[in-house]
């Protein structure tokens, strides 16, 4: 483990912050999910754009591929990730005969509705760039099952990937015969993913749970940090009808003396996870008041950012990611970074500041904003929530000056979809409605009619199969001309997302 903090960037103690202080006002009493802090005018600065999304494609080696789908096989038998039974006892007794893996490293552990999955990228790369070995796990992925175990910043191997399955296999099947029901398919892989980081060895893991929190399977590592990103309505017939319920069982990640990295939140959310902080002696940082986005202007393929973090402030900050939201992940990102060193703590100074700048530099979150295509440009995100929908709906408005924006939507059954669309009628010139290949995918005529009555039946066209939907969508894009500035925006879900991206030749 490096010296990772240094003195470079450290602000004058002497200077006023009246200006974070007006931030702090505006944070407080701004929409946690809509409200943009704008820094100054919109400006283009001369970028590299952003890199390259790390989505593996699969094997090349026959055998390899081969083996791999048998390992995809075999975990399809066991219960989805939709159908659970709300308990870490399963997970728990694999720990167990595992001799306790999770135990061997230090984690961070990230709660939230939406940005878990970015936010985790983000501390990915922090923690990276200060020389620390890192594992991450998320959930879902976009193309690969591989995509959820990450080592050193990079997506497991698909051959290190077996062999972890076949490592872990005889006990998975000795805790099966043990317990009441199957370990579940996102039980095997937590179990593969906690056994990996502790063979690799990683200096920290970065865990960001499945569903909810105290009874996620993931919650069987004590996190130093416990990171809560906005929460909103989701998974709400198993989680709870309003923000604060569903802060009641996301506050089980928060444990003993830990420190808690708090997005901004609803008022009912937040009060539930300051209880709780206060119950286990923990220690809160609250975006917005210890730590947050200060300013941020718009840049080419992405933006540039000044972000308070709980050593200092952080400017000229370049973020290859579209979007306020994203900001302000990456201001989670950083406060938490910061807590696991001790900045704000044991240590008064902020972290190196280039070093904080090359981090952010490098970060990519595949399907989140992403750009796949120009002329027309088509651009991919996994909003699958209205909170996700209109965020997301707020950062193209912002990163495109799109004339005529065309949606391509295929959603999951069991989400708010009317809520969905209605985030998106606002900027969808027209919606192309389609599905993917999951059983879990809403039917499209189903789908269409839901549209239809939100967006009104000349602004929807249906076409089932999503290549068919991309080509549509993209035609209608380029009817105002190869220079009027038509996009593509595909959106609805995580699947629909990643075979798109395969569709567009990524991956």
């Amino acid at each position: 483990m490096s010296d990772n903090p240094g003195e470079n960037g450290q602000p004058d103690p002497s200077d006023p912050l009246d200006s974070f202080d007006e931030i702090i006002d505006a944070e407080t009493t701004r929409d946690p999910d809509l409200a943009v802090i704008e820094a100054g005018s919109r400006t283009l600065r001369t970028q590299g754009g952003p890199p390259e999304a790390d989505v593996p494609g699969r094997p090349e080696d026959p055998e390899t591929d081969a083996a791999l789908r048998a390992v995809e096989t075999e975990l399809a038998t066991r219960w989805g990730e939709t159908k659970l039974e709300p308990s870490v006892t399963r997970i728990a007794a694999l720990m167990d005969v595992l001799g306790d893996p999770q135990r061997s490293y230090p984690s961070i552990h990230i709660t939230g509705t939406n940005g878990k999955t970015s936010t985790a990228r983000m501390i990915e790369a922090l923690l990276g760039a200060f020389e620390l070995r890192t594992g991450r796990y998320t959930s879902p992925h976009v193309q690969s099952i591989t995509e959820r175990i990450s080592l050193d910043g990079a997506p497991m191997s698909a051959e290190r990937f077996i062999e972890t399955y076949q490592d872990i296999k005889p006990y998975v099947e000795m805790v099966d015969a043990q317990q009441e029901y199957r370990l579940s398919f996102f039980e095997v892989l937590t179990g593969m993913a906690y056994a990996a980081f502790a063979d690799a060895p990683v200096d920290v893991a970065v865990v960001e749970v499945g569903m909810g929190g105290s009874w996620d399977a993931t919650n069987v590592i004590d996190g130093d940090v416990a990171v809560v990103t906005p929460i909103d309505l989701d998974h709400t017939d198993r989680l709870g009808e309003t923000p604060g319920e569903i802060a009641t069982e996301k506050a089980g990640i928060v444990k003993q003396d830990a420190t808690v990295i708090l997005a901004q939140q609803p008022v009912d959310a937040a009060q539930v996870m300051l209880k709780k902080a206060v119950d286990v002696n923990a220690t809160v940082a609250r975006e917005g008041l210890e730590f947050g986005v200060v300013a941020r202007q718009v840049a080419v393929g992405g933006q540039l950012a000044t972000l308070r973090g709980l050593g200092g402030e952080y400017d000229e900050v370049y973020l290859p990611l579209h979007g306020a939201h994203q900001a302000h992940n990456a201001a989670v990102a950083l406060a938490a970074v910061e807590a696991f060193f001790g900045v704000g703590a044991q240590r008064p100074e902020p972290l190196d500041l280039d070093t904080v700048r090359k981090a952010f530099a490098a970060v990519a979150s595949p399907g989140r904003m992403e750009v796949v295509r120009r002329s027309p440009t088509v651009v991919l995100d996994a909003a699958h929530n209205p909170a996700g929908a209109r965020v997301t709906a707020e950062a193209v408005g912002e990163a495109f000056q799109f004339s005529r924006l065309i949606g391509v939507v295929g959603a999951s059954g069991d989400k708010n979809v009317r809520g969905l669309l209605e985030a998106f009628e606002p900027v969808f010139a027209e919606v192309v409605v389609t599905q993917n290949s999951s059983p879990r995918a809403m039917d499209a005529d189903e789908l269409a009619g839901v549209a239809v009555e939100v967006f009104g039946e000349d602004r929807v066209q249906v076409e089932p199969r999503l290549p068919d939907a991309l080509e549509a969508a993209i035609t209608l894009a380029e009817e105002e001309g190869e220079f009027a500035g038509g996009g593509v925006l595909v959106t609805g879900s995580v699947i629909t997302v990643g075979e798109a991206r395969l569709l567009m030749g990524k991956g």
